[in-house]
């Protein structure tokens, strides 16, 4: 390619990227109403604008309790299949045991459970066996849960309709959730709410129904709560002979005194969940009261389906988390739609139907840290990065100038154009620029002069050896090609490593350097170079001294 056409490329590569970069300092509502101006630029992190910062502990704990439950339930069904008349598999936490009433059936189990290799022996006698989850499948719940929980979090966070955009739902550590919602996006309390509700949803026939507990209970004098609850809100309840009941006991609360407004009695497995949902959305019903629609799977609405058929005239229990949304009268037979109406506003009409679109957590989760950024502590940090990034670019530019001469000029176009490609190139991924990021961006700084003074030190050689200009710069680039990608190379390795092994701020830090690295070295090797072919001066090089 000529001279010329090198030229002009380089000059609408950066022309573009100038645009971009120009684009940040106009208003996002000025930007959204232009027809020229891309809508969505560079992020600013929580440290800058401010915001929300939560980290989200995972029960992974309850995964395995899970797990086990799932085990047990397969060997008592594995047992009656080998018509292992005494053997019983019960979870007990994370551990499971295995009863035998007699030898030759002792002898059926172990044969058994040579086939669960995921399970391990603890303790063992002639007539129990106590098992738990070897570490390996352990590890396998704790990376699978952490998956499930950080897609869950992010598709409510990130919702396109009512969730919160621009956010930062990431892993931290082996059980935790980094949550941050820069600026005052949304209300706190509604932030929480999709953060912490687990949102397991289930559909259940009730049995019976009063306003109290103990109304209710009153006309079943076989059951009684146990001591302490289940999930969530549901009461576990036993048999008068001490006997795990398959019921339990769920509520309807008034939102606004949180007061229990009915009691029901329910099955304790739910024949249909939420598991089978592919979409819900904000509805209303004839009197214009918010509802939530929802739409289920072909599998779940033919469950939903046999569900509604069975039991005409029957109350359904529409139950969120352990809490009764609503009970209302099956009519006819159901299928793929439903609707839950409840006593709810539009906003938390609109809240529900993220957190079922968007999924159940696998497990519960608790709230371990929480932290607000002010606004104006974030103003503070651009002002600061922004003198240090002045103050530091001048003095470059002043040495460079002073000891260089037109060379200096050169070098200080190719740091101007070095910002100008970083900027534009985070705009045009729209990537997040935080505090950290600002460090490196004024640690790019003083890198992107490095990779000139190396050639321009080069080109001196070439000149003390008697060479012409333009040979000399032709040369001294040849030689200190290598020489710049090898510093640049190592340090974007690092960046690397840090971006893949760092969390939050490091993160921010690695990206603007490993893209600092990257603009620099094409701002000396391709924007330095062109120019000293435009116009190379007599002895480009030569000190001011």
């Amino acid at each position: 390619m000529s001279l010329r056409w090198r030229a002009i490329a380089v000059a609408v590569l950066v022309g573009l990227f100038a645009w971009l970069t120009a684009a940040n300092f106009v208003d996002k509502e000025d930007r959204i109403a232009s027809d020229v101006l891309p809508n969505d630029l560079l992020r600013m992190g929580l440290d800058l604008q401010g915001g929300m910062h939560w980290v989200v502990g995972v029960r992974i704990e309850r995964a395995v309790e899970r797990e086990i439950g799932v085990l047990a339930a397969n060997l008592t069904e594995v047992f009656a299949e080998e018509e292992i008349a005494t053997a019983t598999a019960v979870a007990d936490g994370t551990t499971l045991r295995v009863s035998v009433g007699n030898t030759l059936d002792r002898t059926k189990v172990d044969e058994v459970l040579v086939d669960y290799t995921a399970l391990r022996e603890l303790s063992s006698t002639d007539t129990s066996i106590e098992l738990e989850l070897v570490p390996g499948r352990v590890d396998e719940v704790r990376e699978l849960t952490m998956s499930q929980v950080l897609e869950v979090l992010r598709r409510r966070i990130d919702d396109p309709q009512t969730g919160i955009p621009e956010s930062v739902v990431t892993r931290q550590g082996d059980s935790r959730v980094l949550v941050q919602i820069p600026g005052g996006q949304v209300d706190r309390d509604i932030a929480l709410n999709l953060l912490s509700s687990t949102a397991f949803l289930e559909f259940k026939i009730v049995e019976d129904r009063d306003q109290t507990d103990e109304l209710l209970l009153a006309r079943h004098p076989d059951l009684r709560i146990v001591a302490g609850q289940g999930r969530s809100d549901e009461l576990q309840l036993e048999r008068a002979n001490g006997e795990p009941a398959p019921l339990v006991l769920v509520h309807e609360v008034d939102p606004e005194t949180k007061v229990s407004i009915g009691s029901f009695l329910v099955a304790k497995e739910a024949p249909v969940t939420g598991q089978y949902l592919t979409n819900a959305q904000v509805g209303f019903d004839q009197r214009q009261r918010p509802e939530v629609e929802f739409t289920f799977s072909n599998e779940g609405g033919q469950l939903f389906g046999e569900l509604s058929g069975n039991n005409i005239d029957r109350l359904l229990a529409i139950i969120l988390d352990g809490r009764v949304y609503s009970a209302p009268v099956l009519q006819s037979r159901i299928t793929t739609r439903g609707r839950i109406t409840g006593r709810f506003t539009s906003t938390e009409a609109a809240n529900l139907a993220v957190i079922l679109r968007a999924g159940s957590l696998a497990v519960p989760v608790e709230i371990m840290e929480e932290r607000t950024v002010g606004p104006a502590l974030g103003q503070d940090s651009i002002d600061s990065g922004l003198m240090a990034s002045t103050v530091g670019l001048g003095v470059i530019v002043l040495f460079v100038v002073l000891y260089y001469r037109l060379s200096g000029v050169y070098a200080s176009i190719a740091l101007a154009t070095n910002l100008v490609l970083l900027i534009g190139l985070m705009s045009l991924f729209e990537a997040t620029l935080t505090l950290p990021g600002i460090a490196g961006l004024v640690l790019t700084i003083g890198m992107a002069v490095d990779a000139n003074v190396i050639i321009f030190e080069r080109i001196r050689e070439e000149l003390r050896d008697g060479r012409t200009t333009r040979a000399a710069i032709a040369t001294g680039f040849n030689k200190a090609l290598w020489t710049v990608l090898d510093a640049n190379i190592t340090t974007l390795i690092t960046g690397i490593i840090l971006f893949q092994f760092g969390t939050g701020p490091i993160k921010g830090f690695a990206v603007t350097l490993c893209v600092g690295i990257l603009t620099s070295v094409f701002s000396a090797l391709v924007v330095t170079r062109l120019l000293m072919h435009l116009y190379p001066g007599e002895r480009p090089v030569q000190m001011s001294i």
